[in-house]
């Protein structure tokens, strides 16, 4: 079984802790239709990304002020909406594992959005978490990641991310981190390990300060 050992774990949460897909292709796809583009190709950027980045991907023209008054008319909505809203197949328990090692949340949702869908999903929220509020920069800049290993006191070399999207694989590899790339549309970006679901990962303390990640 492959194995990869660092010292602190950074987590995505759409996609790769929780399920949320169902809630983004409704609001998205309403967005897109309203806004004269086709659903199905702007669901295809608009995850791992904060709301108006894959608004300016989208819409490359349109002044930013606009996509972030849309952005935060959609995070509202996204943040009420929790209907289908579930945990990644195996989340609950590798949660558990990790809750006694040095771990954090990185997410492009805010803190409203992050805690409605961890809530909703029957997740613990962790005690650190860079949320939207936090950051300056959306993934795929590293800003997130880099932010997330300072403040557990680790150089991004001993970290290991946990992602699902082409732009939260990018941020990673960016701040220098490795990548277990979770799903289906993680195969596709060469993250370090790809898993289907957190199922296939046994967590575990090395004694020496570290973690093992065993992949099934």
């Amino acid at each position: 079984m492959p194995v990869l050992t660092a010292r602190a774990l950074l987590l995505d949460m759409d996609g790769t802790l929780v399920n949320s897909d169902a809630v983004v292709e409704r609001c998205w796809r309403d967005w897109a239709v309203e806004n004269g583009l086709d659903p199905d190709e702007a669901l295809k950027v608009v995850h791992g990304r904060q709301g108006y980045a894959t608004m300016a991907a989208l819409l490359p023209d349109r002044p930013m002020e606009q996509n972030h008054a849309d952005n935060k008319v959609m995070l509202a909505r996204e943040t009420a909406d929790l209907d289908g809203v579930v945990p990644i197949e195996g989340a609950p328990a590798f949660m558990a594992a990790i809750a006694a090692l040095p771990h954090a949340l990185v997410t492009s949702a805010d803190e409203a959005l992050a805690t409605a869908r961890m809530g909703a999903a029957g997740l613990p929220m962790p005690a650190l978490r860079v949320t939207a509020e936090r950051v300056g920069a959306s993934k795929p800049d590293p800003e997130g990641f880099l932010k997330g290993a300072a403040e557990l006191g680790f150089a991004p070399a001993d970290c290991v991310a946990f992602e699902d999207s082409q732009a939260g694989i990018e941020a990673a590899r960016a701040a220098g981190m490795r990548v277990v790339g979770v799903g289906p549309r993680a195969a596709a970006f060469a993250p370090d390990v790809h898993v289907l679901d957190l199922r296939e990962l046994e967590v575990a303390a090395n004694g020496e300060g570290g973690i093992e990640l065993r992949v099934a």
